[in-house]
């Protein structure tokens, strides 16, 4: 509350402060203006009378001499040397390629399938049942005495402060910008380069890897992933 009732009286010596310092530099330039003297009243001086200016004659023009008539001379006529005709070379034909025999592909060899080993069943283990705990009684405790405690003091309500309204901002109107206008460009059209074919190659044989011999009992890799 003292805070608020200092504040007024700190901008109101302000207010005071400044008014004595205008009105006394109002009254500082009032002075200067009366002891400064008036500007002096300077005569206006005759202007001269210039005499005109003088009338120059019109010189005649000298009358040049005619052009001299060149006459023409007559063209040499040069006579064109006779070109001979060059015979033209006989290009040999172009050469014929025959045709290489397309190699037939062996067919894949069947590969037998080999049959699995049976696995026997492990016997399942038996869990024995779980033992019966009995039940315990349960021990009547007495209820220890509550005491009353006082009432709540009553509290008075405080006077709510009256908050100052929002200001209201008006809303800016958006600039509408104009989208750029993209050119679509031609694409160029690139030629496909001809690929020549090439012969196929001879493929070996497949070679078969070594049949294991059949057994009834299981390797240890695959029993040691089992578990």
């Amino acid at each position: 509350m003292v805070s608020k009732n200092h504040m007024p009286s700190s901008s109101l010596l302000l207010l005071v402060a400044l008014l004595l310092s205008c009105s006394f530099m109002v009254g500082s330039a009032a002075r200067l203006l009366e002891e400064y003297p008036s500007h002096p009243v300077v005569p206006e001086l005759p202007k001269p009378e210039l005499p005109p200016h003088p009338v120059v004659p019109e010189q005649p023009k000298p009358e040049e001499p005619p052009h001299p008539v060149v006459p023409e001379l007559p063209k040499p006529e040069l006579p064109h040397p006779a070109v001979p005709e060059l015979p033209k070379p006989e290009l040999p034909p172009h050469p014929v390629v025959p045709e290489l025999p397309k190699h037939e592909e062996p067919p894949h060899p069947v590969v037998p399938e080999l049959p699995h080993p049976a696995v026997p069943e492990l016997p399942k283990h038996e869990v024995p049942p779980h033992p019966v705990v009995p039940e315990l009684p349960k021990p009547e405790l007495p209820h220890p005495a509550v005491p009353e405690l006082p009432p709540h003091p009553v509290v008075p309500e405080l006077p709510k402060h009256e908050e100052p309204p929002h200001p209201v901002v008006p809303e800016l109107p958006k600039p509408e910008l104009p989208h750029p206008v993209v050119p679509e460009l031609p694409k160029p059209e690139l030629p496909h380069p001809a690929v020549p074919e090439l012969p196929k190659p001879e493929l070996p044989e497949h070679e078969l890897p070594p049949t294991k011999p059949e057994s009834h009992y299981p390797e240890p890799e695959a029993a040691a992933k089992k578990p």
